[in-house]
């Protein structure tokens, strides 16, 4: 059974970090595609960052660009999103997933942190 579990959430003010962790299990973990989404109340899930197989290759859309990170060790099963600068319209609750296919959907999706930056 494939499972993903997001850590590492929490409360903090404007300006500080977080760093999440997403943690796999039932999979080999390093033949798939990672990706962190967020979603906000009252707004639709959104693409933060992802990384591929390898962790070679990585995106992130623009709100994030120069703040955020996203990390993956194969080896440990885990990948990481270091999250710095926060801002308040940077609160959500953060999903890892994960799809085998490069252009296909994403197969599998943990259960979510809240990350909350206050002003």
């Amino acid at each position: 059974q494939v499972q993903l579990e997001e850590s590492g959430g929490g409360s903090v003010q404007a300006g500080g970090s977080l760093r999440l962790s997403c943690t796999a299990s039932g999979v080999t973990f390093s033949m798939y595609d990672l990706a962190w989404f967020r979603q906000a109340p009252g707004k639709e899930r959104e693409i933060v960052a992802r990384i591929n197989w390898s962790g070679g290759i990585t995106y992130y859309t623009d709100s994030v660009k120069g703040r955020f990170a996203v990390s993956r060790d194969n080896a440990a099963n885990m990948a990481y999103l270091q999250m710095n600068s926060l801002k308040p319209e940077d609160t959500a609750v953060y999903y890892c997933a994960m799809r085998r296919n490069t252009f296909g959907p994403y197969d599998y999706w943990g259960q979510g942190t809240q990350v909350t930056v206050s002003s």
